[in-house]
């Protein structure tokens, strides 16, 4: 059974080697709102939402890139064309390195945090010119953004934060084995495979209601790869919002019919999927 087209994601959950340091980060780079620092916990929003949670971890490592099976980036997804071309002003301004490219579905920015987690900020294509091949996979690409193109979108308007409407678009994830990361995401939670792209990417994508995608999957830290553990840098949780109390009780029965084990209070259900990485479940009503 599929999981409800109306799913989404929520908030993401952090471990970093200095609150503070990643607070002014996300702050004053990202453009994020602290609503809530009680050490070692910070949560920050766009509006209402928490969207961010980071918790220092004392002696904090940091592991070498594509070691283990985790995060790879958190995609932070903006309202319109115009508030990614600011974000990019933005980062020039404050001389960010940055990545960019093009995937047709959407126009993409890259850089790391202070504890090399990788972020994604993007803004997405109408859904009206998102192309779809033959087998059903939508067409993506990692083309050259059109810089000049973008920044005259910026009409002269100044950054000044995340705008309303920002959430977190997708998450993507170095997995240990992509035939069973996708099986446990599809039959067990409920997502679609969008975008199979095994042969030449090794990675694939999933999502709810044709999305692009909500999660991305790779093997890019070698088949096998190790969960990474509590004391690394990482993500302890990712959050996806279920529509109603009816999508949790149908959650139930599939983990209950696969055999999964989970954990759960009035307000939340836990799982952890075939990688290690825990899933946090929230009702939006």
């Amino acid at each position: 059974m599929a999981i409800h087209s109306g799913t989404q994601l929520g908030r993401v959950k952090l471990r970093v080697s200095n609150l503070n340091q990643s607070v002014a980060f996300y702050k004053e780079i990202i453009g994020f709102t602290l609503i809530q620092i009680e050490h070692p916990v910070a949560r920050l929003s766009v509006g209402s939402e928490v969207l961010l949670e980071l918790e220092e971890v004392e002696g904090l490592v940091r592991l070498p890139q594509r070691s283990s099976a985790g995060l790879y980036h958190v995609a932070i997804l903006l309202p319109d064309r115009a508030s990614l071309a600011r974000i990019l002003l933005h980062f020039a301004d404050k001389q960010i390195p940055i990545g960019q490219a093009d995937h047709l579905v959407s126009e993409a920015l890259y850089l790391s945090d202070p504890d090399g987690h990788g972020l994604e900020i993007y803004r997405d294509r109408s859904r009206d010119t998102w192309e779809v091949e033959a087998n059903g996979d939508y067409k993506m690409a990692s083309d050259p953004l059109d810089i000049q193109g973008l920044l005259q979108e910026a009409k002269g308007k100044p950054w000044d934060g995340l705008p309303e409407g920002t959430v977190i678009g997708h998450v993507h994830m170095h997995v240990s084995d992509l035939d069973e990361t996708e099986a446990f995401y599809r039959d067990v939670i409920g997502f679609e495979t969008v975008g199979d792209y095994q042969s030449w990417m090794q990675a694939k994508f999933m999502a709810a209601g044709r999305y692009h995608h909500h999660l991305g999957f790779n093997i890019w830290a070698g088949k096998g790869a190790p969960a990474t553990p509590d004391h690394a840098a990482g993500m302890s949780y990712y959050t996806v919002k279920l529509v109603n109390n009816n999508e949790r009780d149908q959650l139930i029965l599939r983990l209950d019919s696969a055999g999964v084990s989970y954990s759960e209070d009035p307000d939340q259900l836990w799982v952890t999927d075939p990688s290690g990485m825990k899933i946090r479940f929230v009702c939006m009503k």
